[in-house]
């Protein structure tokens, strides 16, 4: 008692943690451990996928691993144990569990036992539906006697009976045959040895060997005139069937090697062959929805049937803003920092926001309340392998253009990587998706469930526009705002949008109305 529990302190088990908010399940990606290797306290042992990123998992205790519960690819709940470790390996191995004993498939309950030997039932006899079945070794055919073996003397057919062992007949038969030399001599040479080695006197030739000289070999009249057929000698061809009979395998073998070397026989023509029928095509293909698109798919079907949405769109003339690109991408203290329209498109929203800050807010359905937000968590949209996520960066009403440039290039690099943590996918209150980057001009985007509003900024096309009196090819994109209905009205969407486009089309009044 005290090495079991001894063993069960040793073993420690790690569960899946809840790695996010709320989180239910999560994804075993991949194991970077193996059973029998040491590791650390706060040591990443596994990454796992929850329906918002992948995240790496430590152990957060020292020994060596004893087992890994799941393997990769399997969803795990939360608070299941999914590896354990051995925190005193240099104790020994522990103990393995006691696994429960079996009875053995051939043994039989007493009373049945007992029962049968009472009763007079057969004893050693295989089970069968019917009947007690058949004993063991009755089903081996009992060899043809010769009549010479018929004509015996009295004296000889005892020894034919008994064998050189004294063993009874029906036990012989159950004894391996000894294969006898293939030319074993005849008459008194071959007496008591011959006796011996084949358990009985005059008895046939055992399987593999040629039959003596003088008997006739056991074979069937087709066997008989294939041998014929083919000038094979009976009596120098080797059994393989049952009691000695020749088979036409048997003869065909010693047609083959009768054949000289010189000569070997004719391969035959190979037969042409048919074409390979073409595979078929897959028609369909599945693909089990979990992790992050599970999560993405459920989102958006509840944020789309919980809060009205309204969407309005605008078409800018972004030459300035591309002007401004260049000249940010030249300048000294912009260096080192991805400068692209995106970063312009974020900060014009993030100005809007300040102008109208009525639209960063959220609809609070158990207590029927609008929470107003006085911080920015800025949303942005970015295509994974994984799927769609949205991580956000906090506080981002704060950051200078530099700041926010900064931040905007490490999270988007972060997401493609798999890397973003669940908290930096958490408490979001707008969101930015830039479909321009698939050569889309825009689009009606879902909102993120528990955000007011979200942009979708759409590419920049070369294209001819009115400018100052005059048709003149012009940078042009379409922005395009849905938002909650129950948080904004038409006239606040509609101040919001107007303001995102104004920067964008004069990007000078970043600074005048920052």
């Amino acid at each position: 008692m005290t090495e079991s529990v001894r063993s069960a302190e040793r073993i420690r088990e790690f569960k899946m943690p809840d790695v996010g908010e709320g989180l239910t399940e999560a994804e075993i990606l991949k194991w970077y451990v193996q059973p029998g290797d040491t590791v650390s306290d706060g040591q990443v042992v596994c990454e796992v996928e929850t329906a918002k990123a992948a995240v790496e998992l430590p152990i957060p205790f020292d020994g060596a691993v004893h087992e890994l519960r799941f393997a990769e690819g399997t969803t795990v709940d939360v608070g299941t144990p999914i590896i354990t470790v051995d925190t005193a390996p240099s104790a020994g191995a522990p103990p393995a569990p006691e696994a429960p004993a079996e009875q053995p498939a051939t043994a039989e309950p007493a009373g049945e036992a007992a029962e049968g030997a009472e009763g007079g039932e057969p004893q050693g006899r295989q089970p069968v539906l019917v009947g007690y079945g058949v004993s063991a070794g009755s089903t081996r055919r009992r060899p043809r006697k010769r009549p010479e073996e018929q004509q015996a003397p009295e004296s000889a057919g005892g020894a034919a009976d008994t064998g050189s062992a004294g063993a009874p007949a029906a036990a012989r038969e159950r004894e391996p045959a000894v294969s006898a030399p293939s030319a074993a001599p005849a008459g008194p040479a071959a007496g008591p040895a011959a006796v011996a080695a084949n358990g009985h006197a005059g008895g046939p030739a055992p399987a593999g060997g040629a039959t003596s000289a003088g008997e006739r070999p056991l074979a069937k009249p087709p066997v008989r005139k294939l041998a014929k057929d083919l000038g094979v000698d009976l009596t120098a061809v080797a059994p393989s069937g049952p009691d000695g009979i020749v088979t036409r395998e048997d003869v065909h073998a010693a047609a083959a090697r009768q054949q000289p070397a010189a000569e070997p026989a004719p391969a035959p023509a190979p037969a042409p062959q048919a074409p390979e029928p073409a595979p078929a095509r897959e028609r369909e293909t599945r693909i089990p929805v979990k992790g992050v698109r599970k999560a993405t798919a459920q989102a958006m079907v509840d944020s789309a049937f919980t809060a009205p949405h309204v969407t309005e769109f605008v078409t800018v003339d972004v030459t300035r803003t591309m002007k401004l690109v260049r000249d940010l991408k030249q300048d000294p203290d912009m260096e080192g920092v991805r400068i692209n329209p995106l970063l312009l498109v974020a900060k014009a929203f993030l100005l809007a926001i300040r102008r109208n800050p009525e639209v960063n807010a959220a609809w609070d359905e158990e207590r029927q309340e609008i929470v107003r937000k006085h911080y920015v968590n800025l949303g942005i949209a970015a295509a994974t392998p994984r799927g769609l996520v949205v991580p956000n960066i906090k506080d981002a009403q704060d950051l200078t253009l530099t700041e926010l440039a900064s931040a905007l290039g490490e999270l988007v690099a972060t997401a493609r990587e798999g890397r973003t943590s669940p908290a930096a996918m958490s408490g979001g209150t707008v969101t930015i998706t830039n479909v321009g980057v698939f050569g889309v001009d825009t689009g009606t985007p879902i909102l993120n469930p528990g955000e007011s509003a979200i942009l979708a900024f759409g590419q920049i096309r070369e294209q001819p526009w009115v400018h100052k009196g005059k048709i003149k090819p012009r940078h042009v994109t379409t922005l395009a705002l849905s938002f909650d209905h129950r948080l904004v009205d038409g006239e606040l969407g509609s101040k919001v949008l107007a303001d995102v486009a104004a920067v964008l089309e004069r990007p000078k009044r970043l600074m005048t109305w920052g």
